[in-house]
């Protein structure tokens, strides 16, 4: 094991283990080798790593819901630099220069790089031949289940970031042990990797992740040591995530059995009492409740790391008439959207917010808006993986028949509309499910970032669907036309002209400008169409 140092300078970590109890340590120009002595010090250091989700989290609904049919750029008829970048986006011809793909390129490998960190401090190494995580000696004190709980919480981590890359930008840097000063050269020498070879190093991270981590059930989890394991990976988080990998790679039977454990034995389940069961799952005075395996965890207070969101997704120039502080007006949803929801599904009234002055209305994100006394200061927590994903991506795995359509009328059900279940009559073949399924998981799931991977994987898992994710989009520009699309400035684009802009090559993101032109050693591959 080499012996690497690091340099924190004017870092805080943050330890959200516990959201009442919060600690935050100053580290400045601290040695990896003077820090990581104990399993308190990993945990310290992998807190930090909890925290680095968040810079991830602020582009990333730029990555996911304003390329999908959900959301749109809110003020078409905006010049402004930042806001045409955005639009940009939403039109899929961004510029390999465009801040936002470049900035969550970098957020996510910054987190990888301490990810590394701790598991280079604990001597767990991925052999690439073997496709596996190897433990070596590490001189941090630490026992077996210390090393486990720990290793495994980070070993998902990194699968999280590597996962989301590799589905945005395609084959990207594979990158497995930190390279610290002098070494940093080395990077330089690394090119991009296959997409089968990144997919190889998450299944092992996920894999050492569910046989590793801790894997008592919600109840006794949620409970053990005061509560402050709350918010920390487990083994039934790691386990969703593999299954959802697997799922895309359209490993079906292999998802399914570990969905089958998660669903019999974590204890994990939806949120079905109270009043307003679906709004409850969200609720600030409820966070990492039963149907919450994993969420990027905010805190309000002044501490800086309150959530910005409920000022991001406001509508813009409401001033306080939604959140205090008034809202950039960004991810707003699409009508269609809107108009996708039944009359009687609950979904619709606590996602979707309306706001209107004169003939200006606008449908934003309600679900991420929380009041706030600061600006970009909210409470609320960012859900990634829920209960009823886990039992929609078992429908997925199970494929047309009475146990999925049961699975699917759960999430229904809980939405108030269980007087109109899915039935084998109105659910007469498997082009009808997937489409039935592909619709409840997108308004389940709305302005969660989860959407744009739905559209990326279903047409695989359920090659019935009726429409591809090229094909969707064309269809969303074709609906939204008259009340946004064609609304942009002088020369406005056609329908044709949008339409054409999407293309399967353009499913993915360029890679960074930036990677490609301050690489001087090699020649790095930009994705084709840009």
């Amino acid at each position: 094991m080499k012996r690497i140092y690091i340099f924190i300078i004017g870092i805080s970590v943050l330890s959200l283990s516990c959201k009442k109890n919060i600690d935050l340590y100053p580290l400045n120009n601290v040695a990896v080798d003077n820090f990581y002595k104990n399993a308190g010090e990993v945990q310290t250091a992998l807190s930090g790593c909890y925290a680095g989700l968040r810079n991830t989290l602020l582009e990333e609904w730029q990555m996911t819901e304003l390329r999908s049919d959900n959301t749109i750029m809110g003020n078409s008829g905006s010049t402004s630099v930042p806001n045409r970048e955005k639009s940009d986006i939403d039109l899929f011809i961004p510029s390999t220069s465009l801040t936002a793909i470049y900035s969550y390129w970098s957020a996510n490998y910054t987190n990888i790089r301490n990810i590394n960190l701790v598991l280079n401090s604990l001597a767990l190494d991925y052999d690439s031949t073997s496709g596996k995580l190897v433990k070596s000696t590490s001189a941090v004190n630490i026992t077996d289940g210390e090393f486990k709980e720990l290793a495994a919480q980070a070993a998902f981590l990194r699968a999280y970031h590597y996962f989301n890359l590799v589905r945005l930008y395609g084959g990207v840097f594979l990158i497995h042990e930190p390279f610290i000063g002098a070494q940093a050269l080395e990077a330089t020498n690394i090119n991009r990797s296959s997409i089968s070879s990144i997919y190889k190093l998450i299944l092992a991270d996920l894999e050492y992740a569910a046989a590793n981590g801790v894997s008592l059930n919600y109840t006794a989890f949620a409970a053990s040591n005061a509560g402050n394991n709350l918010g920390k990976v487990n083994a039934w988080t790691a386990k969703a995530l593999l299954a959802k990998v697997l799922l895309t790679l359209n490993r079906k039977s292999e998802a399914g059995i570990l969905l089958d454990d998660i669903i019999a034995n974590s204890g994990y389940g939806l949120v079905t009492s109270g009043i307003t069961p679906y709004a409850d799952v969200f609720s600030v005075n409820s966070e990492m409740n039963k149907e919450i395996l994993f969420a990027v965890r905010y805190k309000a207070g002044g501490l800086g790391i309150g959530s910005p969101w409920p000022n991001t997704f406001a509508p813009e120039l409401s001033g306080t008439a939604v959140v205090n502080g008034d809202g950039d007006g960004f991810n707003t949803g699409s009508i269609e959207l809107e108009n996708s929801y039944a009359t009687a599904d609950n979904r619709k009234a606590f996602t979707l917010g309306i706001w209107s002055t004169g003939a200006n209305r606008r449908v934003y994100a309600k679900k991420h808006i929380t009041p706030v006394t600061l600006l970009r200061d909210g409470e609320n927590d960012w859900p990634v993986i829920r209960y009823a994903d886990v039992i929609l991506m078992q429908a997925e795995a199970k494929g047309y028949s009475p146990e999925a359509i049961a699975l699917i009328n759960q999430t229904r059900a809980r939405a108030g509309l269980s007087a109109t279940p899915l039935t084998a009559v109105n659910v007469p073949t498997a082009q009808r499910f997937a489409d039935s399924l592909a619709m409840e998981r997108r308004l389940e799931f709305a302005f969660e970032n989860v959407r744009w991977f739905d559209m990326l994987r279903l047409k695989t898992t359920l090659p019935d669907l009726t429409e591809d994710a090229v094909a969707r989009i064309k269809s969303h520009y074709a609906y939204m036309y008259s009340s946004h699309y064609g609304k942009y400035p002088s020369p406005i684009p056609s329908l044709a002209v949008i339409q054409g802009n999407v293309t399967t090559n353009k499913l993915l993101l360029p890679i960074p400008q930036r990677e490609i032109d301050n690489n001087s050693k090699i020649a790095i591959p930009q994705n084709p169409g840009y």
